[in-house]
C-alpha cells in the first residue's frame, strides 16, 4: 500500500520539498463551482464582482489615451514602491469622506487592497499568532492567515456589527491560554460576506479594548462609500490613528487596475515599503497613472452615486424576491455594499446543497467558506452587485425550489436523504475567483 508521502510524491515530485506554509495554501471549498457556474444559463448570486458596464468608458479611455500622450514613458516604467505621490494625495482625498485625516506619506499603493492584507500579515504574524475576526469573515483573508500559519479565532457579530464584550472576552481567555494575539482583522462597513454594519457606539469601543491589550486592528474598507440610504459611520482609523487601514478602487472603480492601498503609522508604513519591493519591485505604474488621471478629470463622486442606485435597486429586488419566495427565512438588509446574509432552516446544509442548486441553474456561496472553525452550515452569502433584478428574482426563485425541495426530501425520508442528491452533480473546473 502506497503511504500518502509515496502517493504525493508520485503526482508531484516537489511533494516532501515545500516549505510548512503551503500547507495553507488551499484553494477555496467553493472555487470549482464557478466553472460551472459561469454557464450562461446560470443564474450566479455567488461571487462578489463589481458592475463595471456601469462605467463612463468614454472617460476611462479617454485617461488612458492622456496617460499615454502625456507621461506614457513613465507610465510604463518601473516606478515607487510606495505609489505616485499625486495618486496618494487623491487616496487621502477619499478616506477623508470617511472622517479620516491623513498625510500622503503614510499612504502605500498595493497592487489590490489584497495584498495589501497580505503585506500586513506577512510583516506581523509568526506562524501559530492569532488574528481575532468576524464570525463570519471574509474568505480571502482566512486564505492569507492560512497561508501565515496564523490561528484563526473568530469573535460573534450581530446586525449591529463586532460584539466589544466578546472581542474582550476572547482577548483574555486565548492570552490566558498562552496565546499570542497580534491582530484583529475587521469588515466595519456593509461586512463581507454578513452585509451588516459596525455601530458608531461600538467603534469607539472596539478601538479602546485594542488599545488597551496591545492588539492591532486591521481595518479592511472596500465597500464603505457605497452606501444606499445613509454614510456609514467614520471609520476606525477616524477615532484611532495606529489603526492599519485598507481601501481599494476595486468597487468603486474597477477591479481590473489592481490599485489598493493601506494606511499605516510610520514605523509600519517603512516596513510596508521594504515589504512592497521585496515582493512586487512597485505596484503598476500605468494603472496608477490612469487613476490619477481618472480622478483629475471625472466627477468620481457622481460615478459612485450612480453604482450606489444600482445596487440599491438590486439589493430591493433580492430582499423583494426573498420576501416573496423564502418568506419564512431570515437574512440581513444591508445598507451598502455588495451582500445578503442568507440564514436556512437547521435542517438543511449550504454546501450539502450547493450541487443541487447549480444543477437547478443558480449559484451562491455557502456560508462555510467565511469560517476557519468548519461553522457557517446554516447560512448562504447571497450577491446582488453582478447580476441585473430580472435575473436576481429568478435566481431566488430557483433558489426557493432548491430549498423547499431539500425539505420535502427531509420531511419524506429523512435527514440523511439530501446526501444523495448531493452527489449528483459534480464540479471539477477551475473557477475566478469569489471575492
Amino acid at each position: 500500500m502506497k503511504t500518502e508521502t509515496n502517493l504525493g510524491t508520485s503526482l508531484d515530485p516537489w511533494y516532501d520539498h515545500y516549505a510548512a506554509r503551503a500547507a495553507g495554501l488551499s484553494a477555496s471549498e467553493v472555487r470549482a463551482l464557478f466553472a460551472v457556474a459561469s454557464r450562461p444559463e446560470v443564474v450566479s448570486l455567488a461571487g462578489g464582482m463589481p458592475f463595471v458596464a456601469g462605467l463612463p468608458n468614454d472617460r476611462i479611455t479617454g485617461s488612458i489615451e492622456r496617460v499615454m500622450a502625456t507621461v506614457g514613458p513613465q507610465a510604463l516604467q518601473y516606478g515607487s514602491g510606495q505609489g505616485i505621490p499625486s495618486l496618494r494625495e487623491h487616496i487621502t482625498q477619499v478616506m477623508a469622506a470617511e472622517g479620516i485625516q491623513a498625510s500622503p506619506e503614510d499612504v502605500v499603493v498595493t497592487t489590490g487592497s489584497q495584498q495589501a492584507l497580505d503585506l500586513v500579515t506577512k510583516i506581523f504574524i509568526d506562524p501559530g499568532d492569532v488574528i481575532l475576526a468576524e464570525a463570519p469573515s471574509y474568505v480571502g483573508a482566512i486564505g492569507v492567515f492560512r497561508s501565515y500559519q496564523a490561528e484563526i479565532s473568530h469573535v460573534a457579530m450581530d446586525d449591529n456589527g463586532l460584539i466589544p464584550e466578546a472581542l474582550e472576552e476572547r482577548i483574555i481567555t486565548l492570552r490566558a491560554e498562552g496565546k499570542t494575539v497580534k491582530m484583529l482583522y475587521t469588515i466595519p462597513n456593509f461586512h463581507n460576506p454578513a452585509g451588516v454594519t459596525l455601530s458608531s457606539d461600538r467603534r469607539a469601543s472596539i478601538a479602546e479594548i485594542c488599545r488597551r491589550h496591545h492588539v492591532l486592528i486591521m481595518e479592511d474598507n472596500p465597500y464603505g462609500m457605497l452606501s444606499f440610504d445613509e454614510p456609514a459611520p467614520d471609520a476606525i482609523r477616524a477615532i484611532d490613528d495606529g489603526v492599519v487601514y485598507l481601501g481599494s478602487f476595486s468597487k468603486t472603480l474597477a477591479p481590473g487596475f489592481r490599485i489598493g492601498w493601506v494606511l499605516a503609522p510610520h514605523a509600519i508604513r517603512e516596513k510596508l515599503i521594504l515589504a512592497v519591493e521585496s515582493a512586487i519591485l512597485c505596484p503598476s505604474s500605468f494603472s496608477q497613472f490612469v487613476i490619477n488621471d481618472y480622478l483629475d478629470t471625472t466627477d468620481w463622486l457622481a460615478q459612485i452615486n450612480t453604482f450606489k442606485g444600482i445596487y440599491r435597486g438590486r439589493k430591493n429586488a433580492m430582499l423583494t424576491a426573498l420576501d416573496d419566495h423564502l418568506p419564512e427565512l431570515s437574512w440581513t438588509n444591508p445598507n451598502g455594499g455588495f451582500f445578503v446574509w442568507l440564514t436556512l432552516p437547521d435542517e438543511l446544509h449550504s454546501k450539502a446543497m450547493l450541487p443541487r442548486a447549480v444543477k437547478e441553474l443558480v449559484a451562491y456561496t455557502p456560508g462555510t467558506a467565511f469560517f476557519a472553525d468548519g461553522g457557517g452550515g446554516q447560512n448562504i452569502r447571497l450577491s446582488f452587485c453582478y447580476p441585473n433584478e430580472t435575473d436576481i428574482a429568478t435566481g431566488i426563485r430557483r433558489l426557493s425550489t432548491v430549498i423547499n425541495g431539500e425539505l420535502d426530501l427531509i420531511n419524506t425520508f429523512g435527514r440523511g436523504a439530501t446526501t444523495s442528491v448531493s452527489r449528483e452533480t459534480d464540479y471539477t473546473a477551475p473557477p475566478p475567483n469569489i471575492n
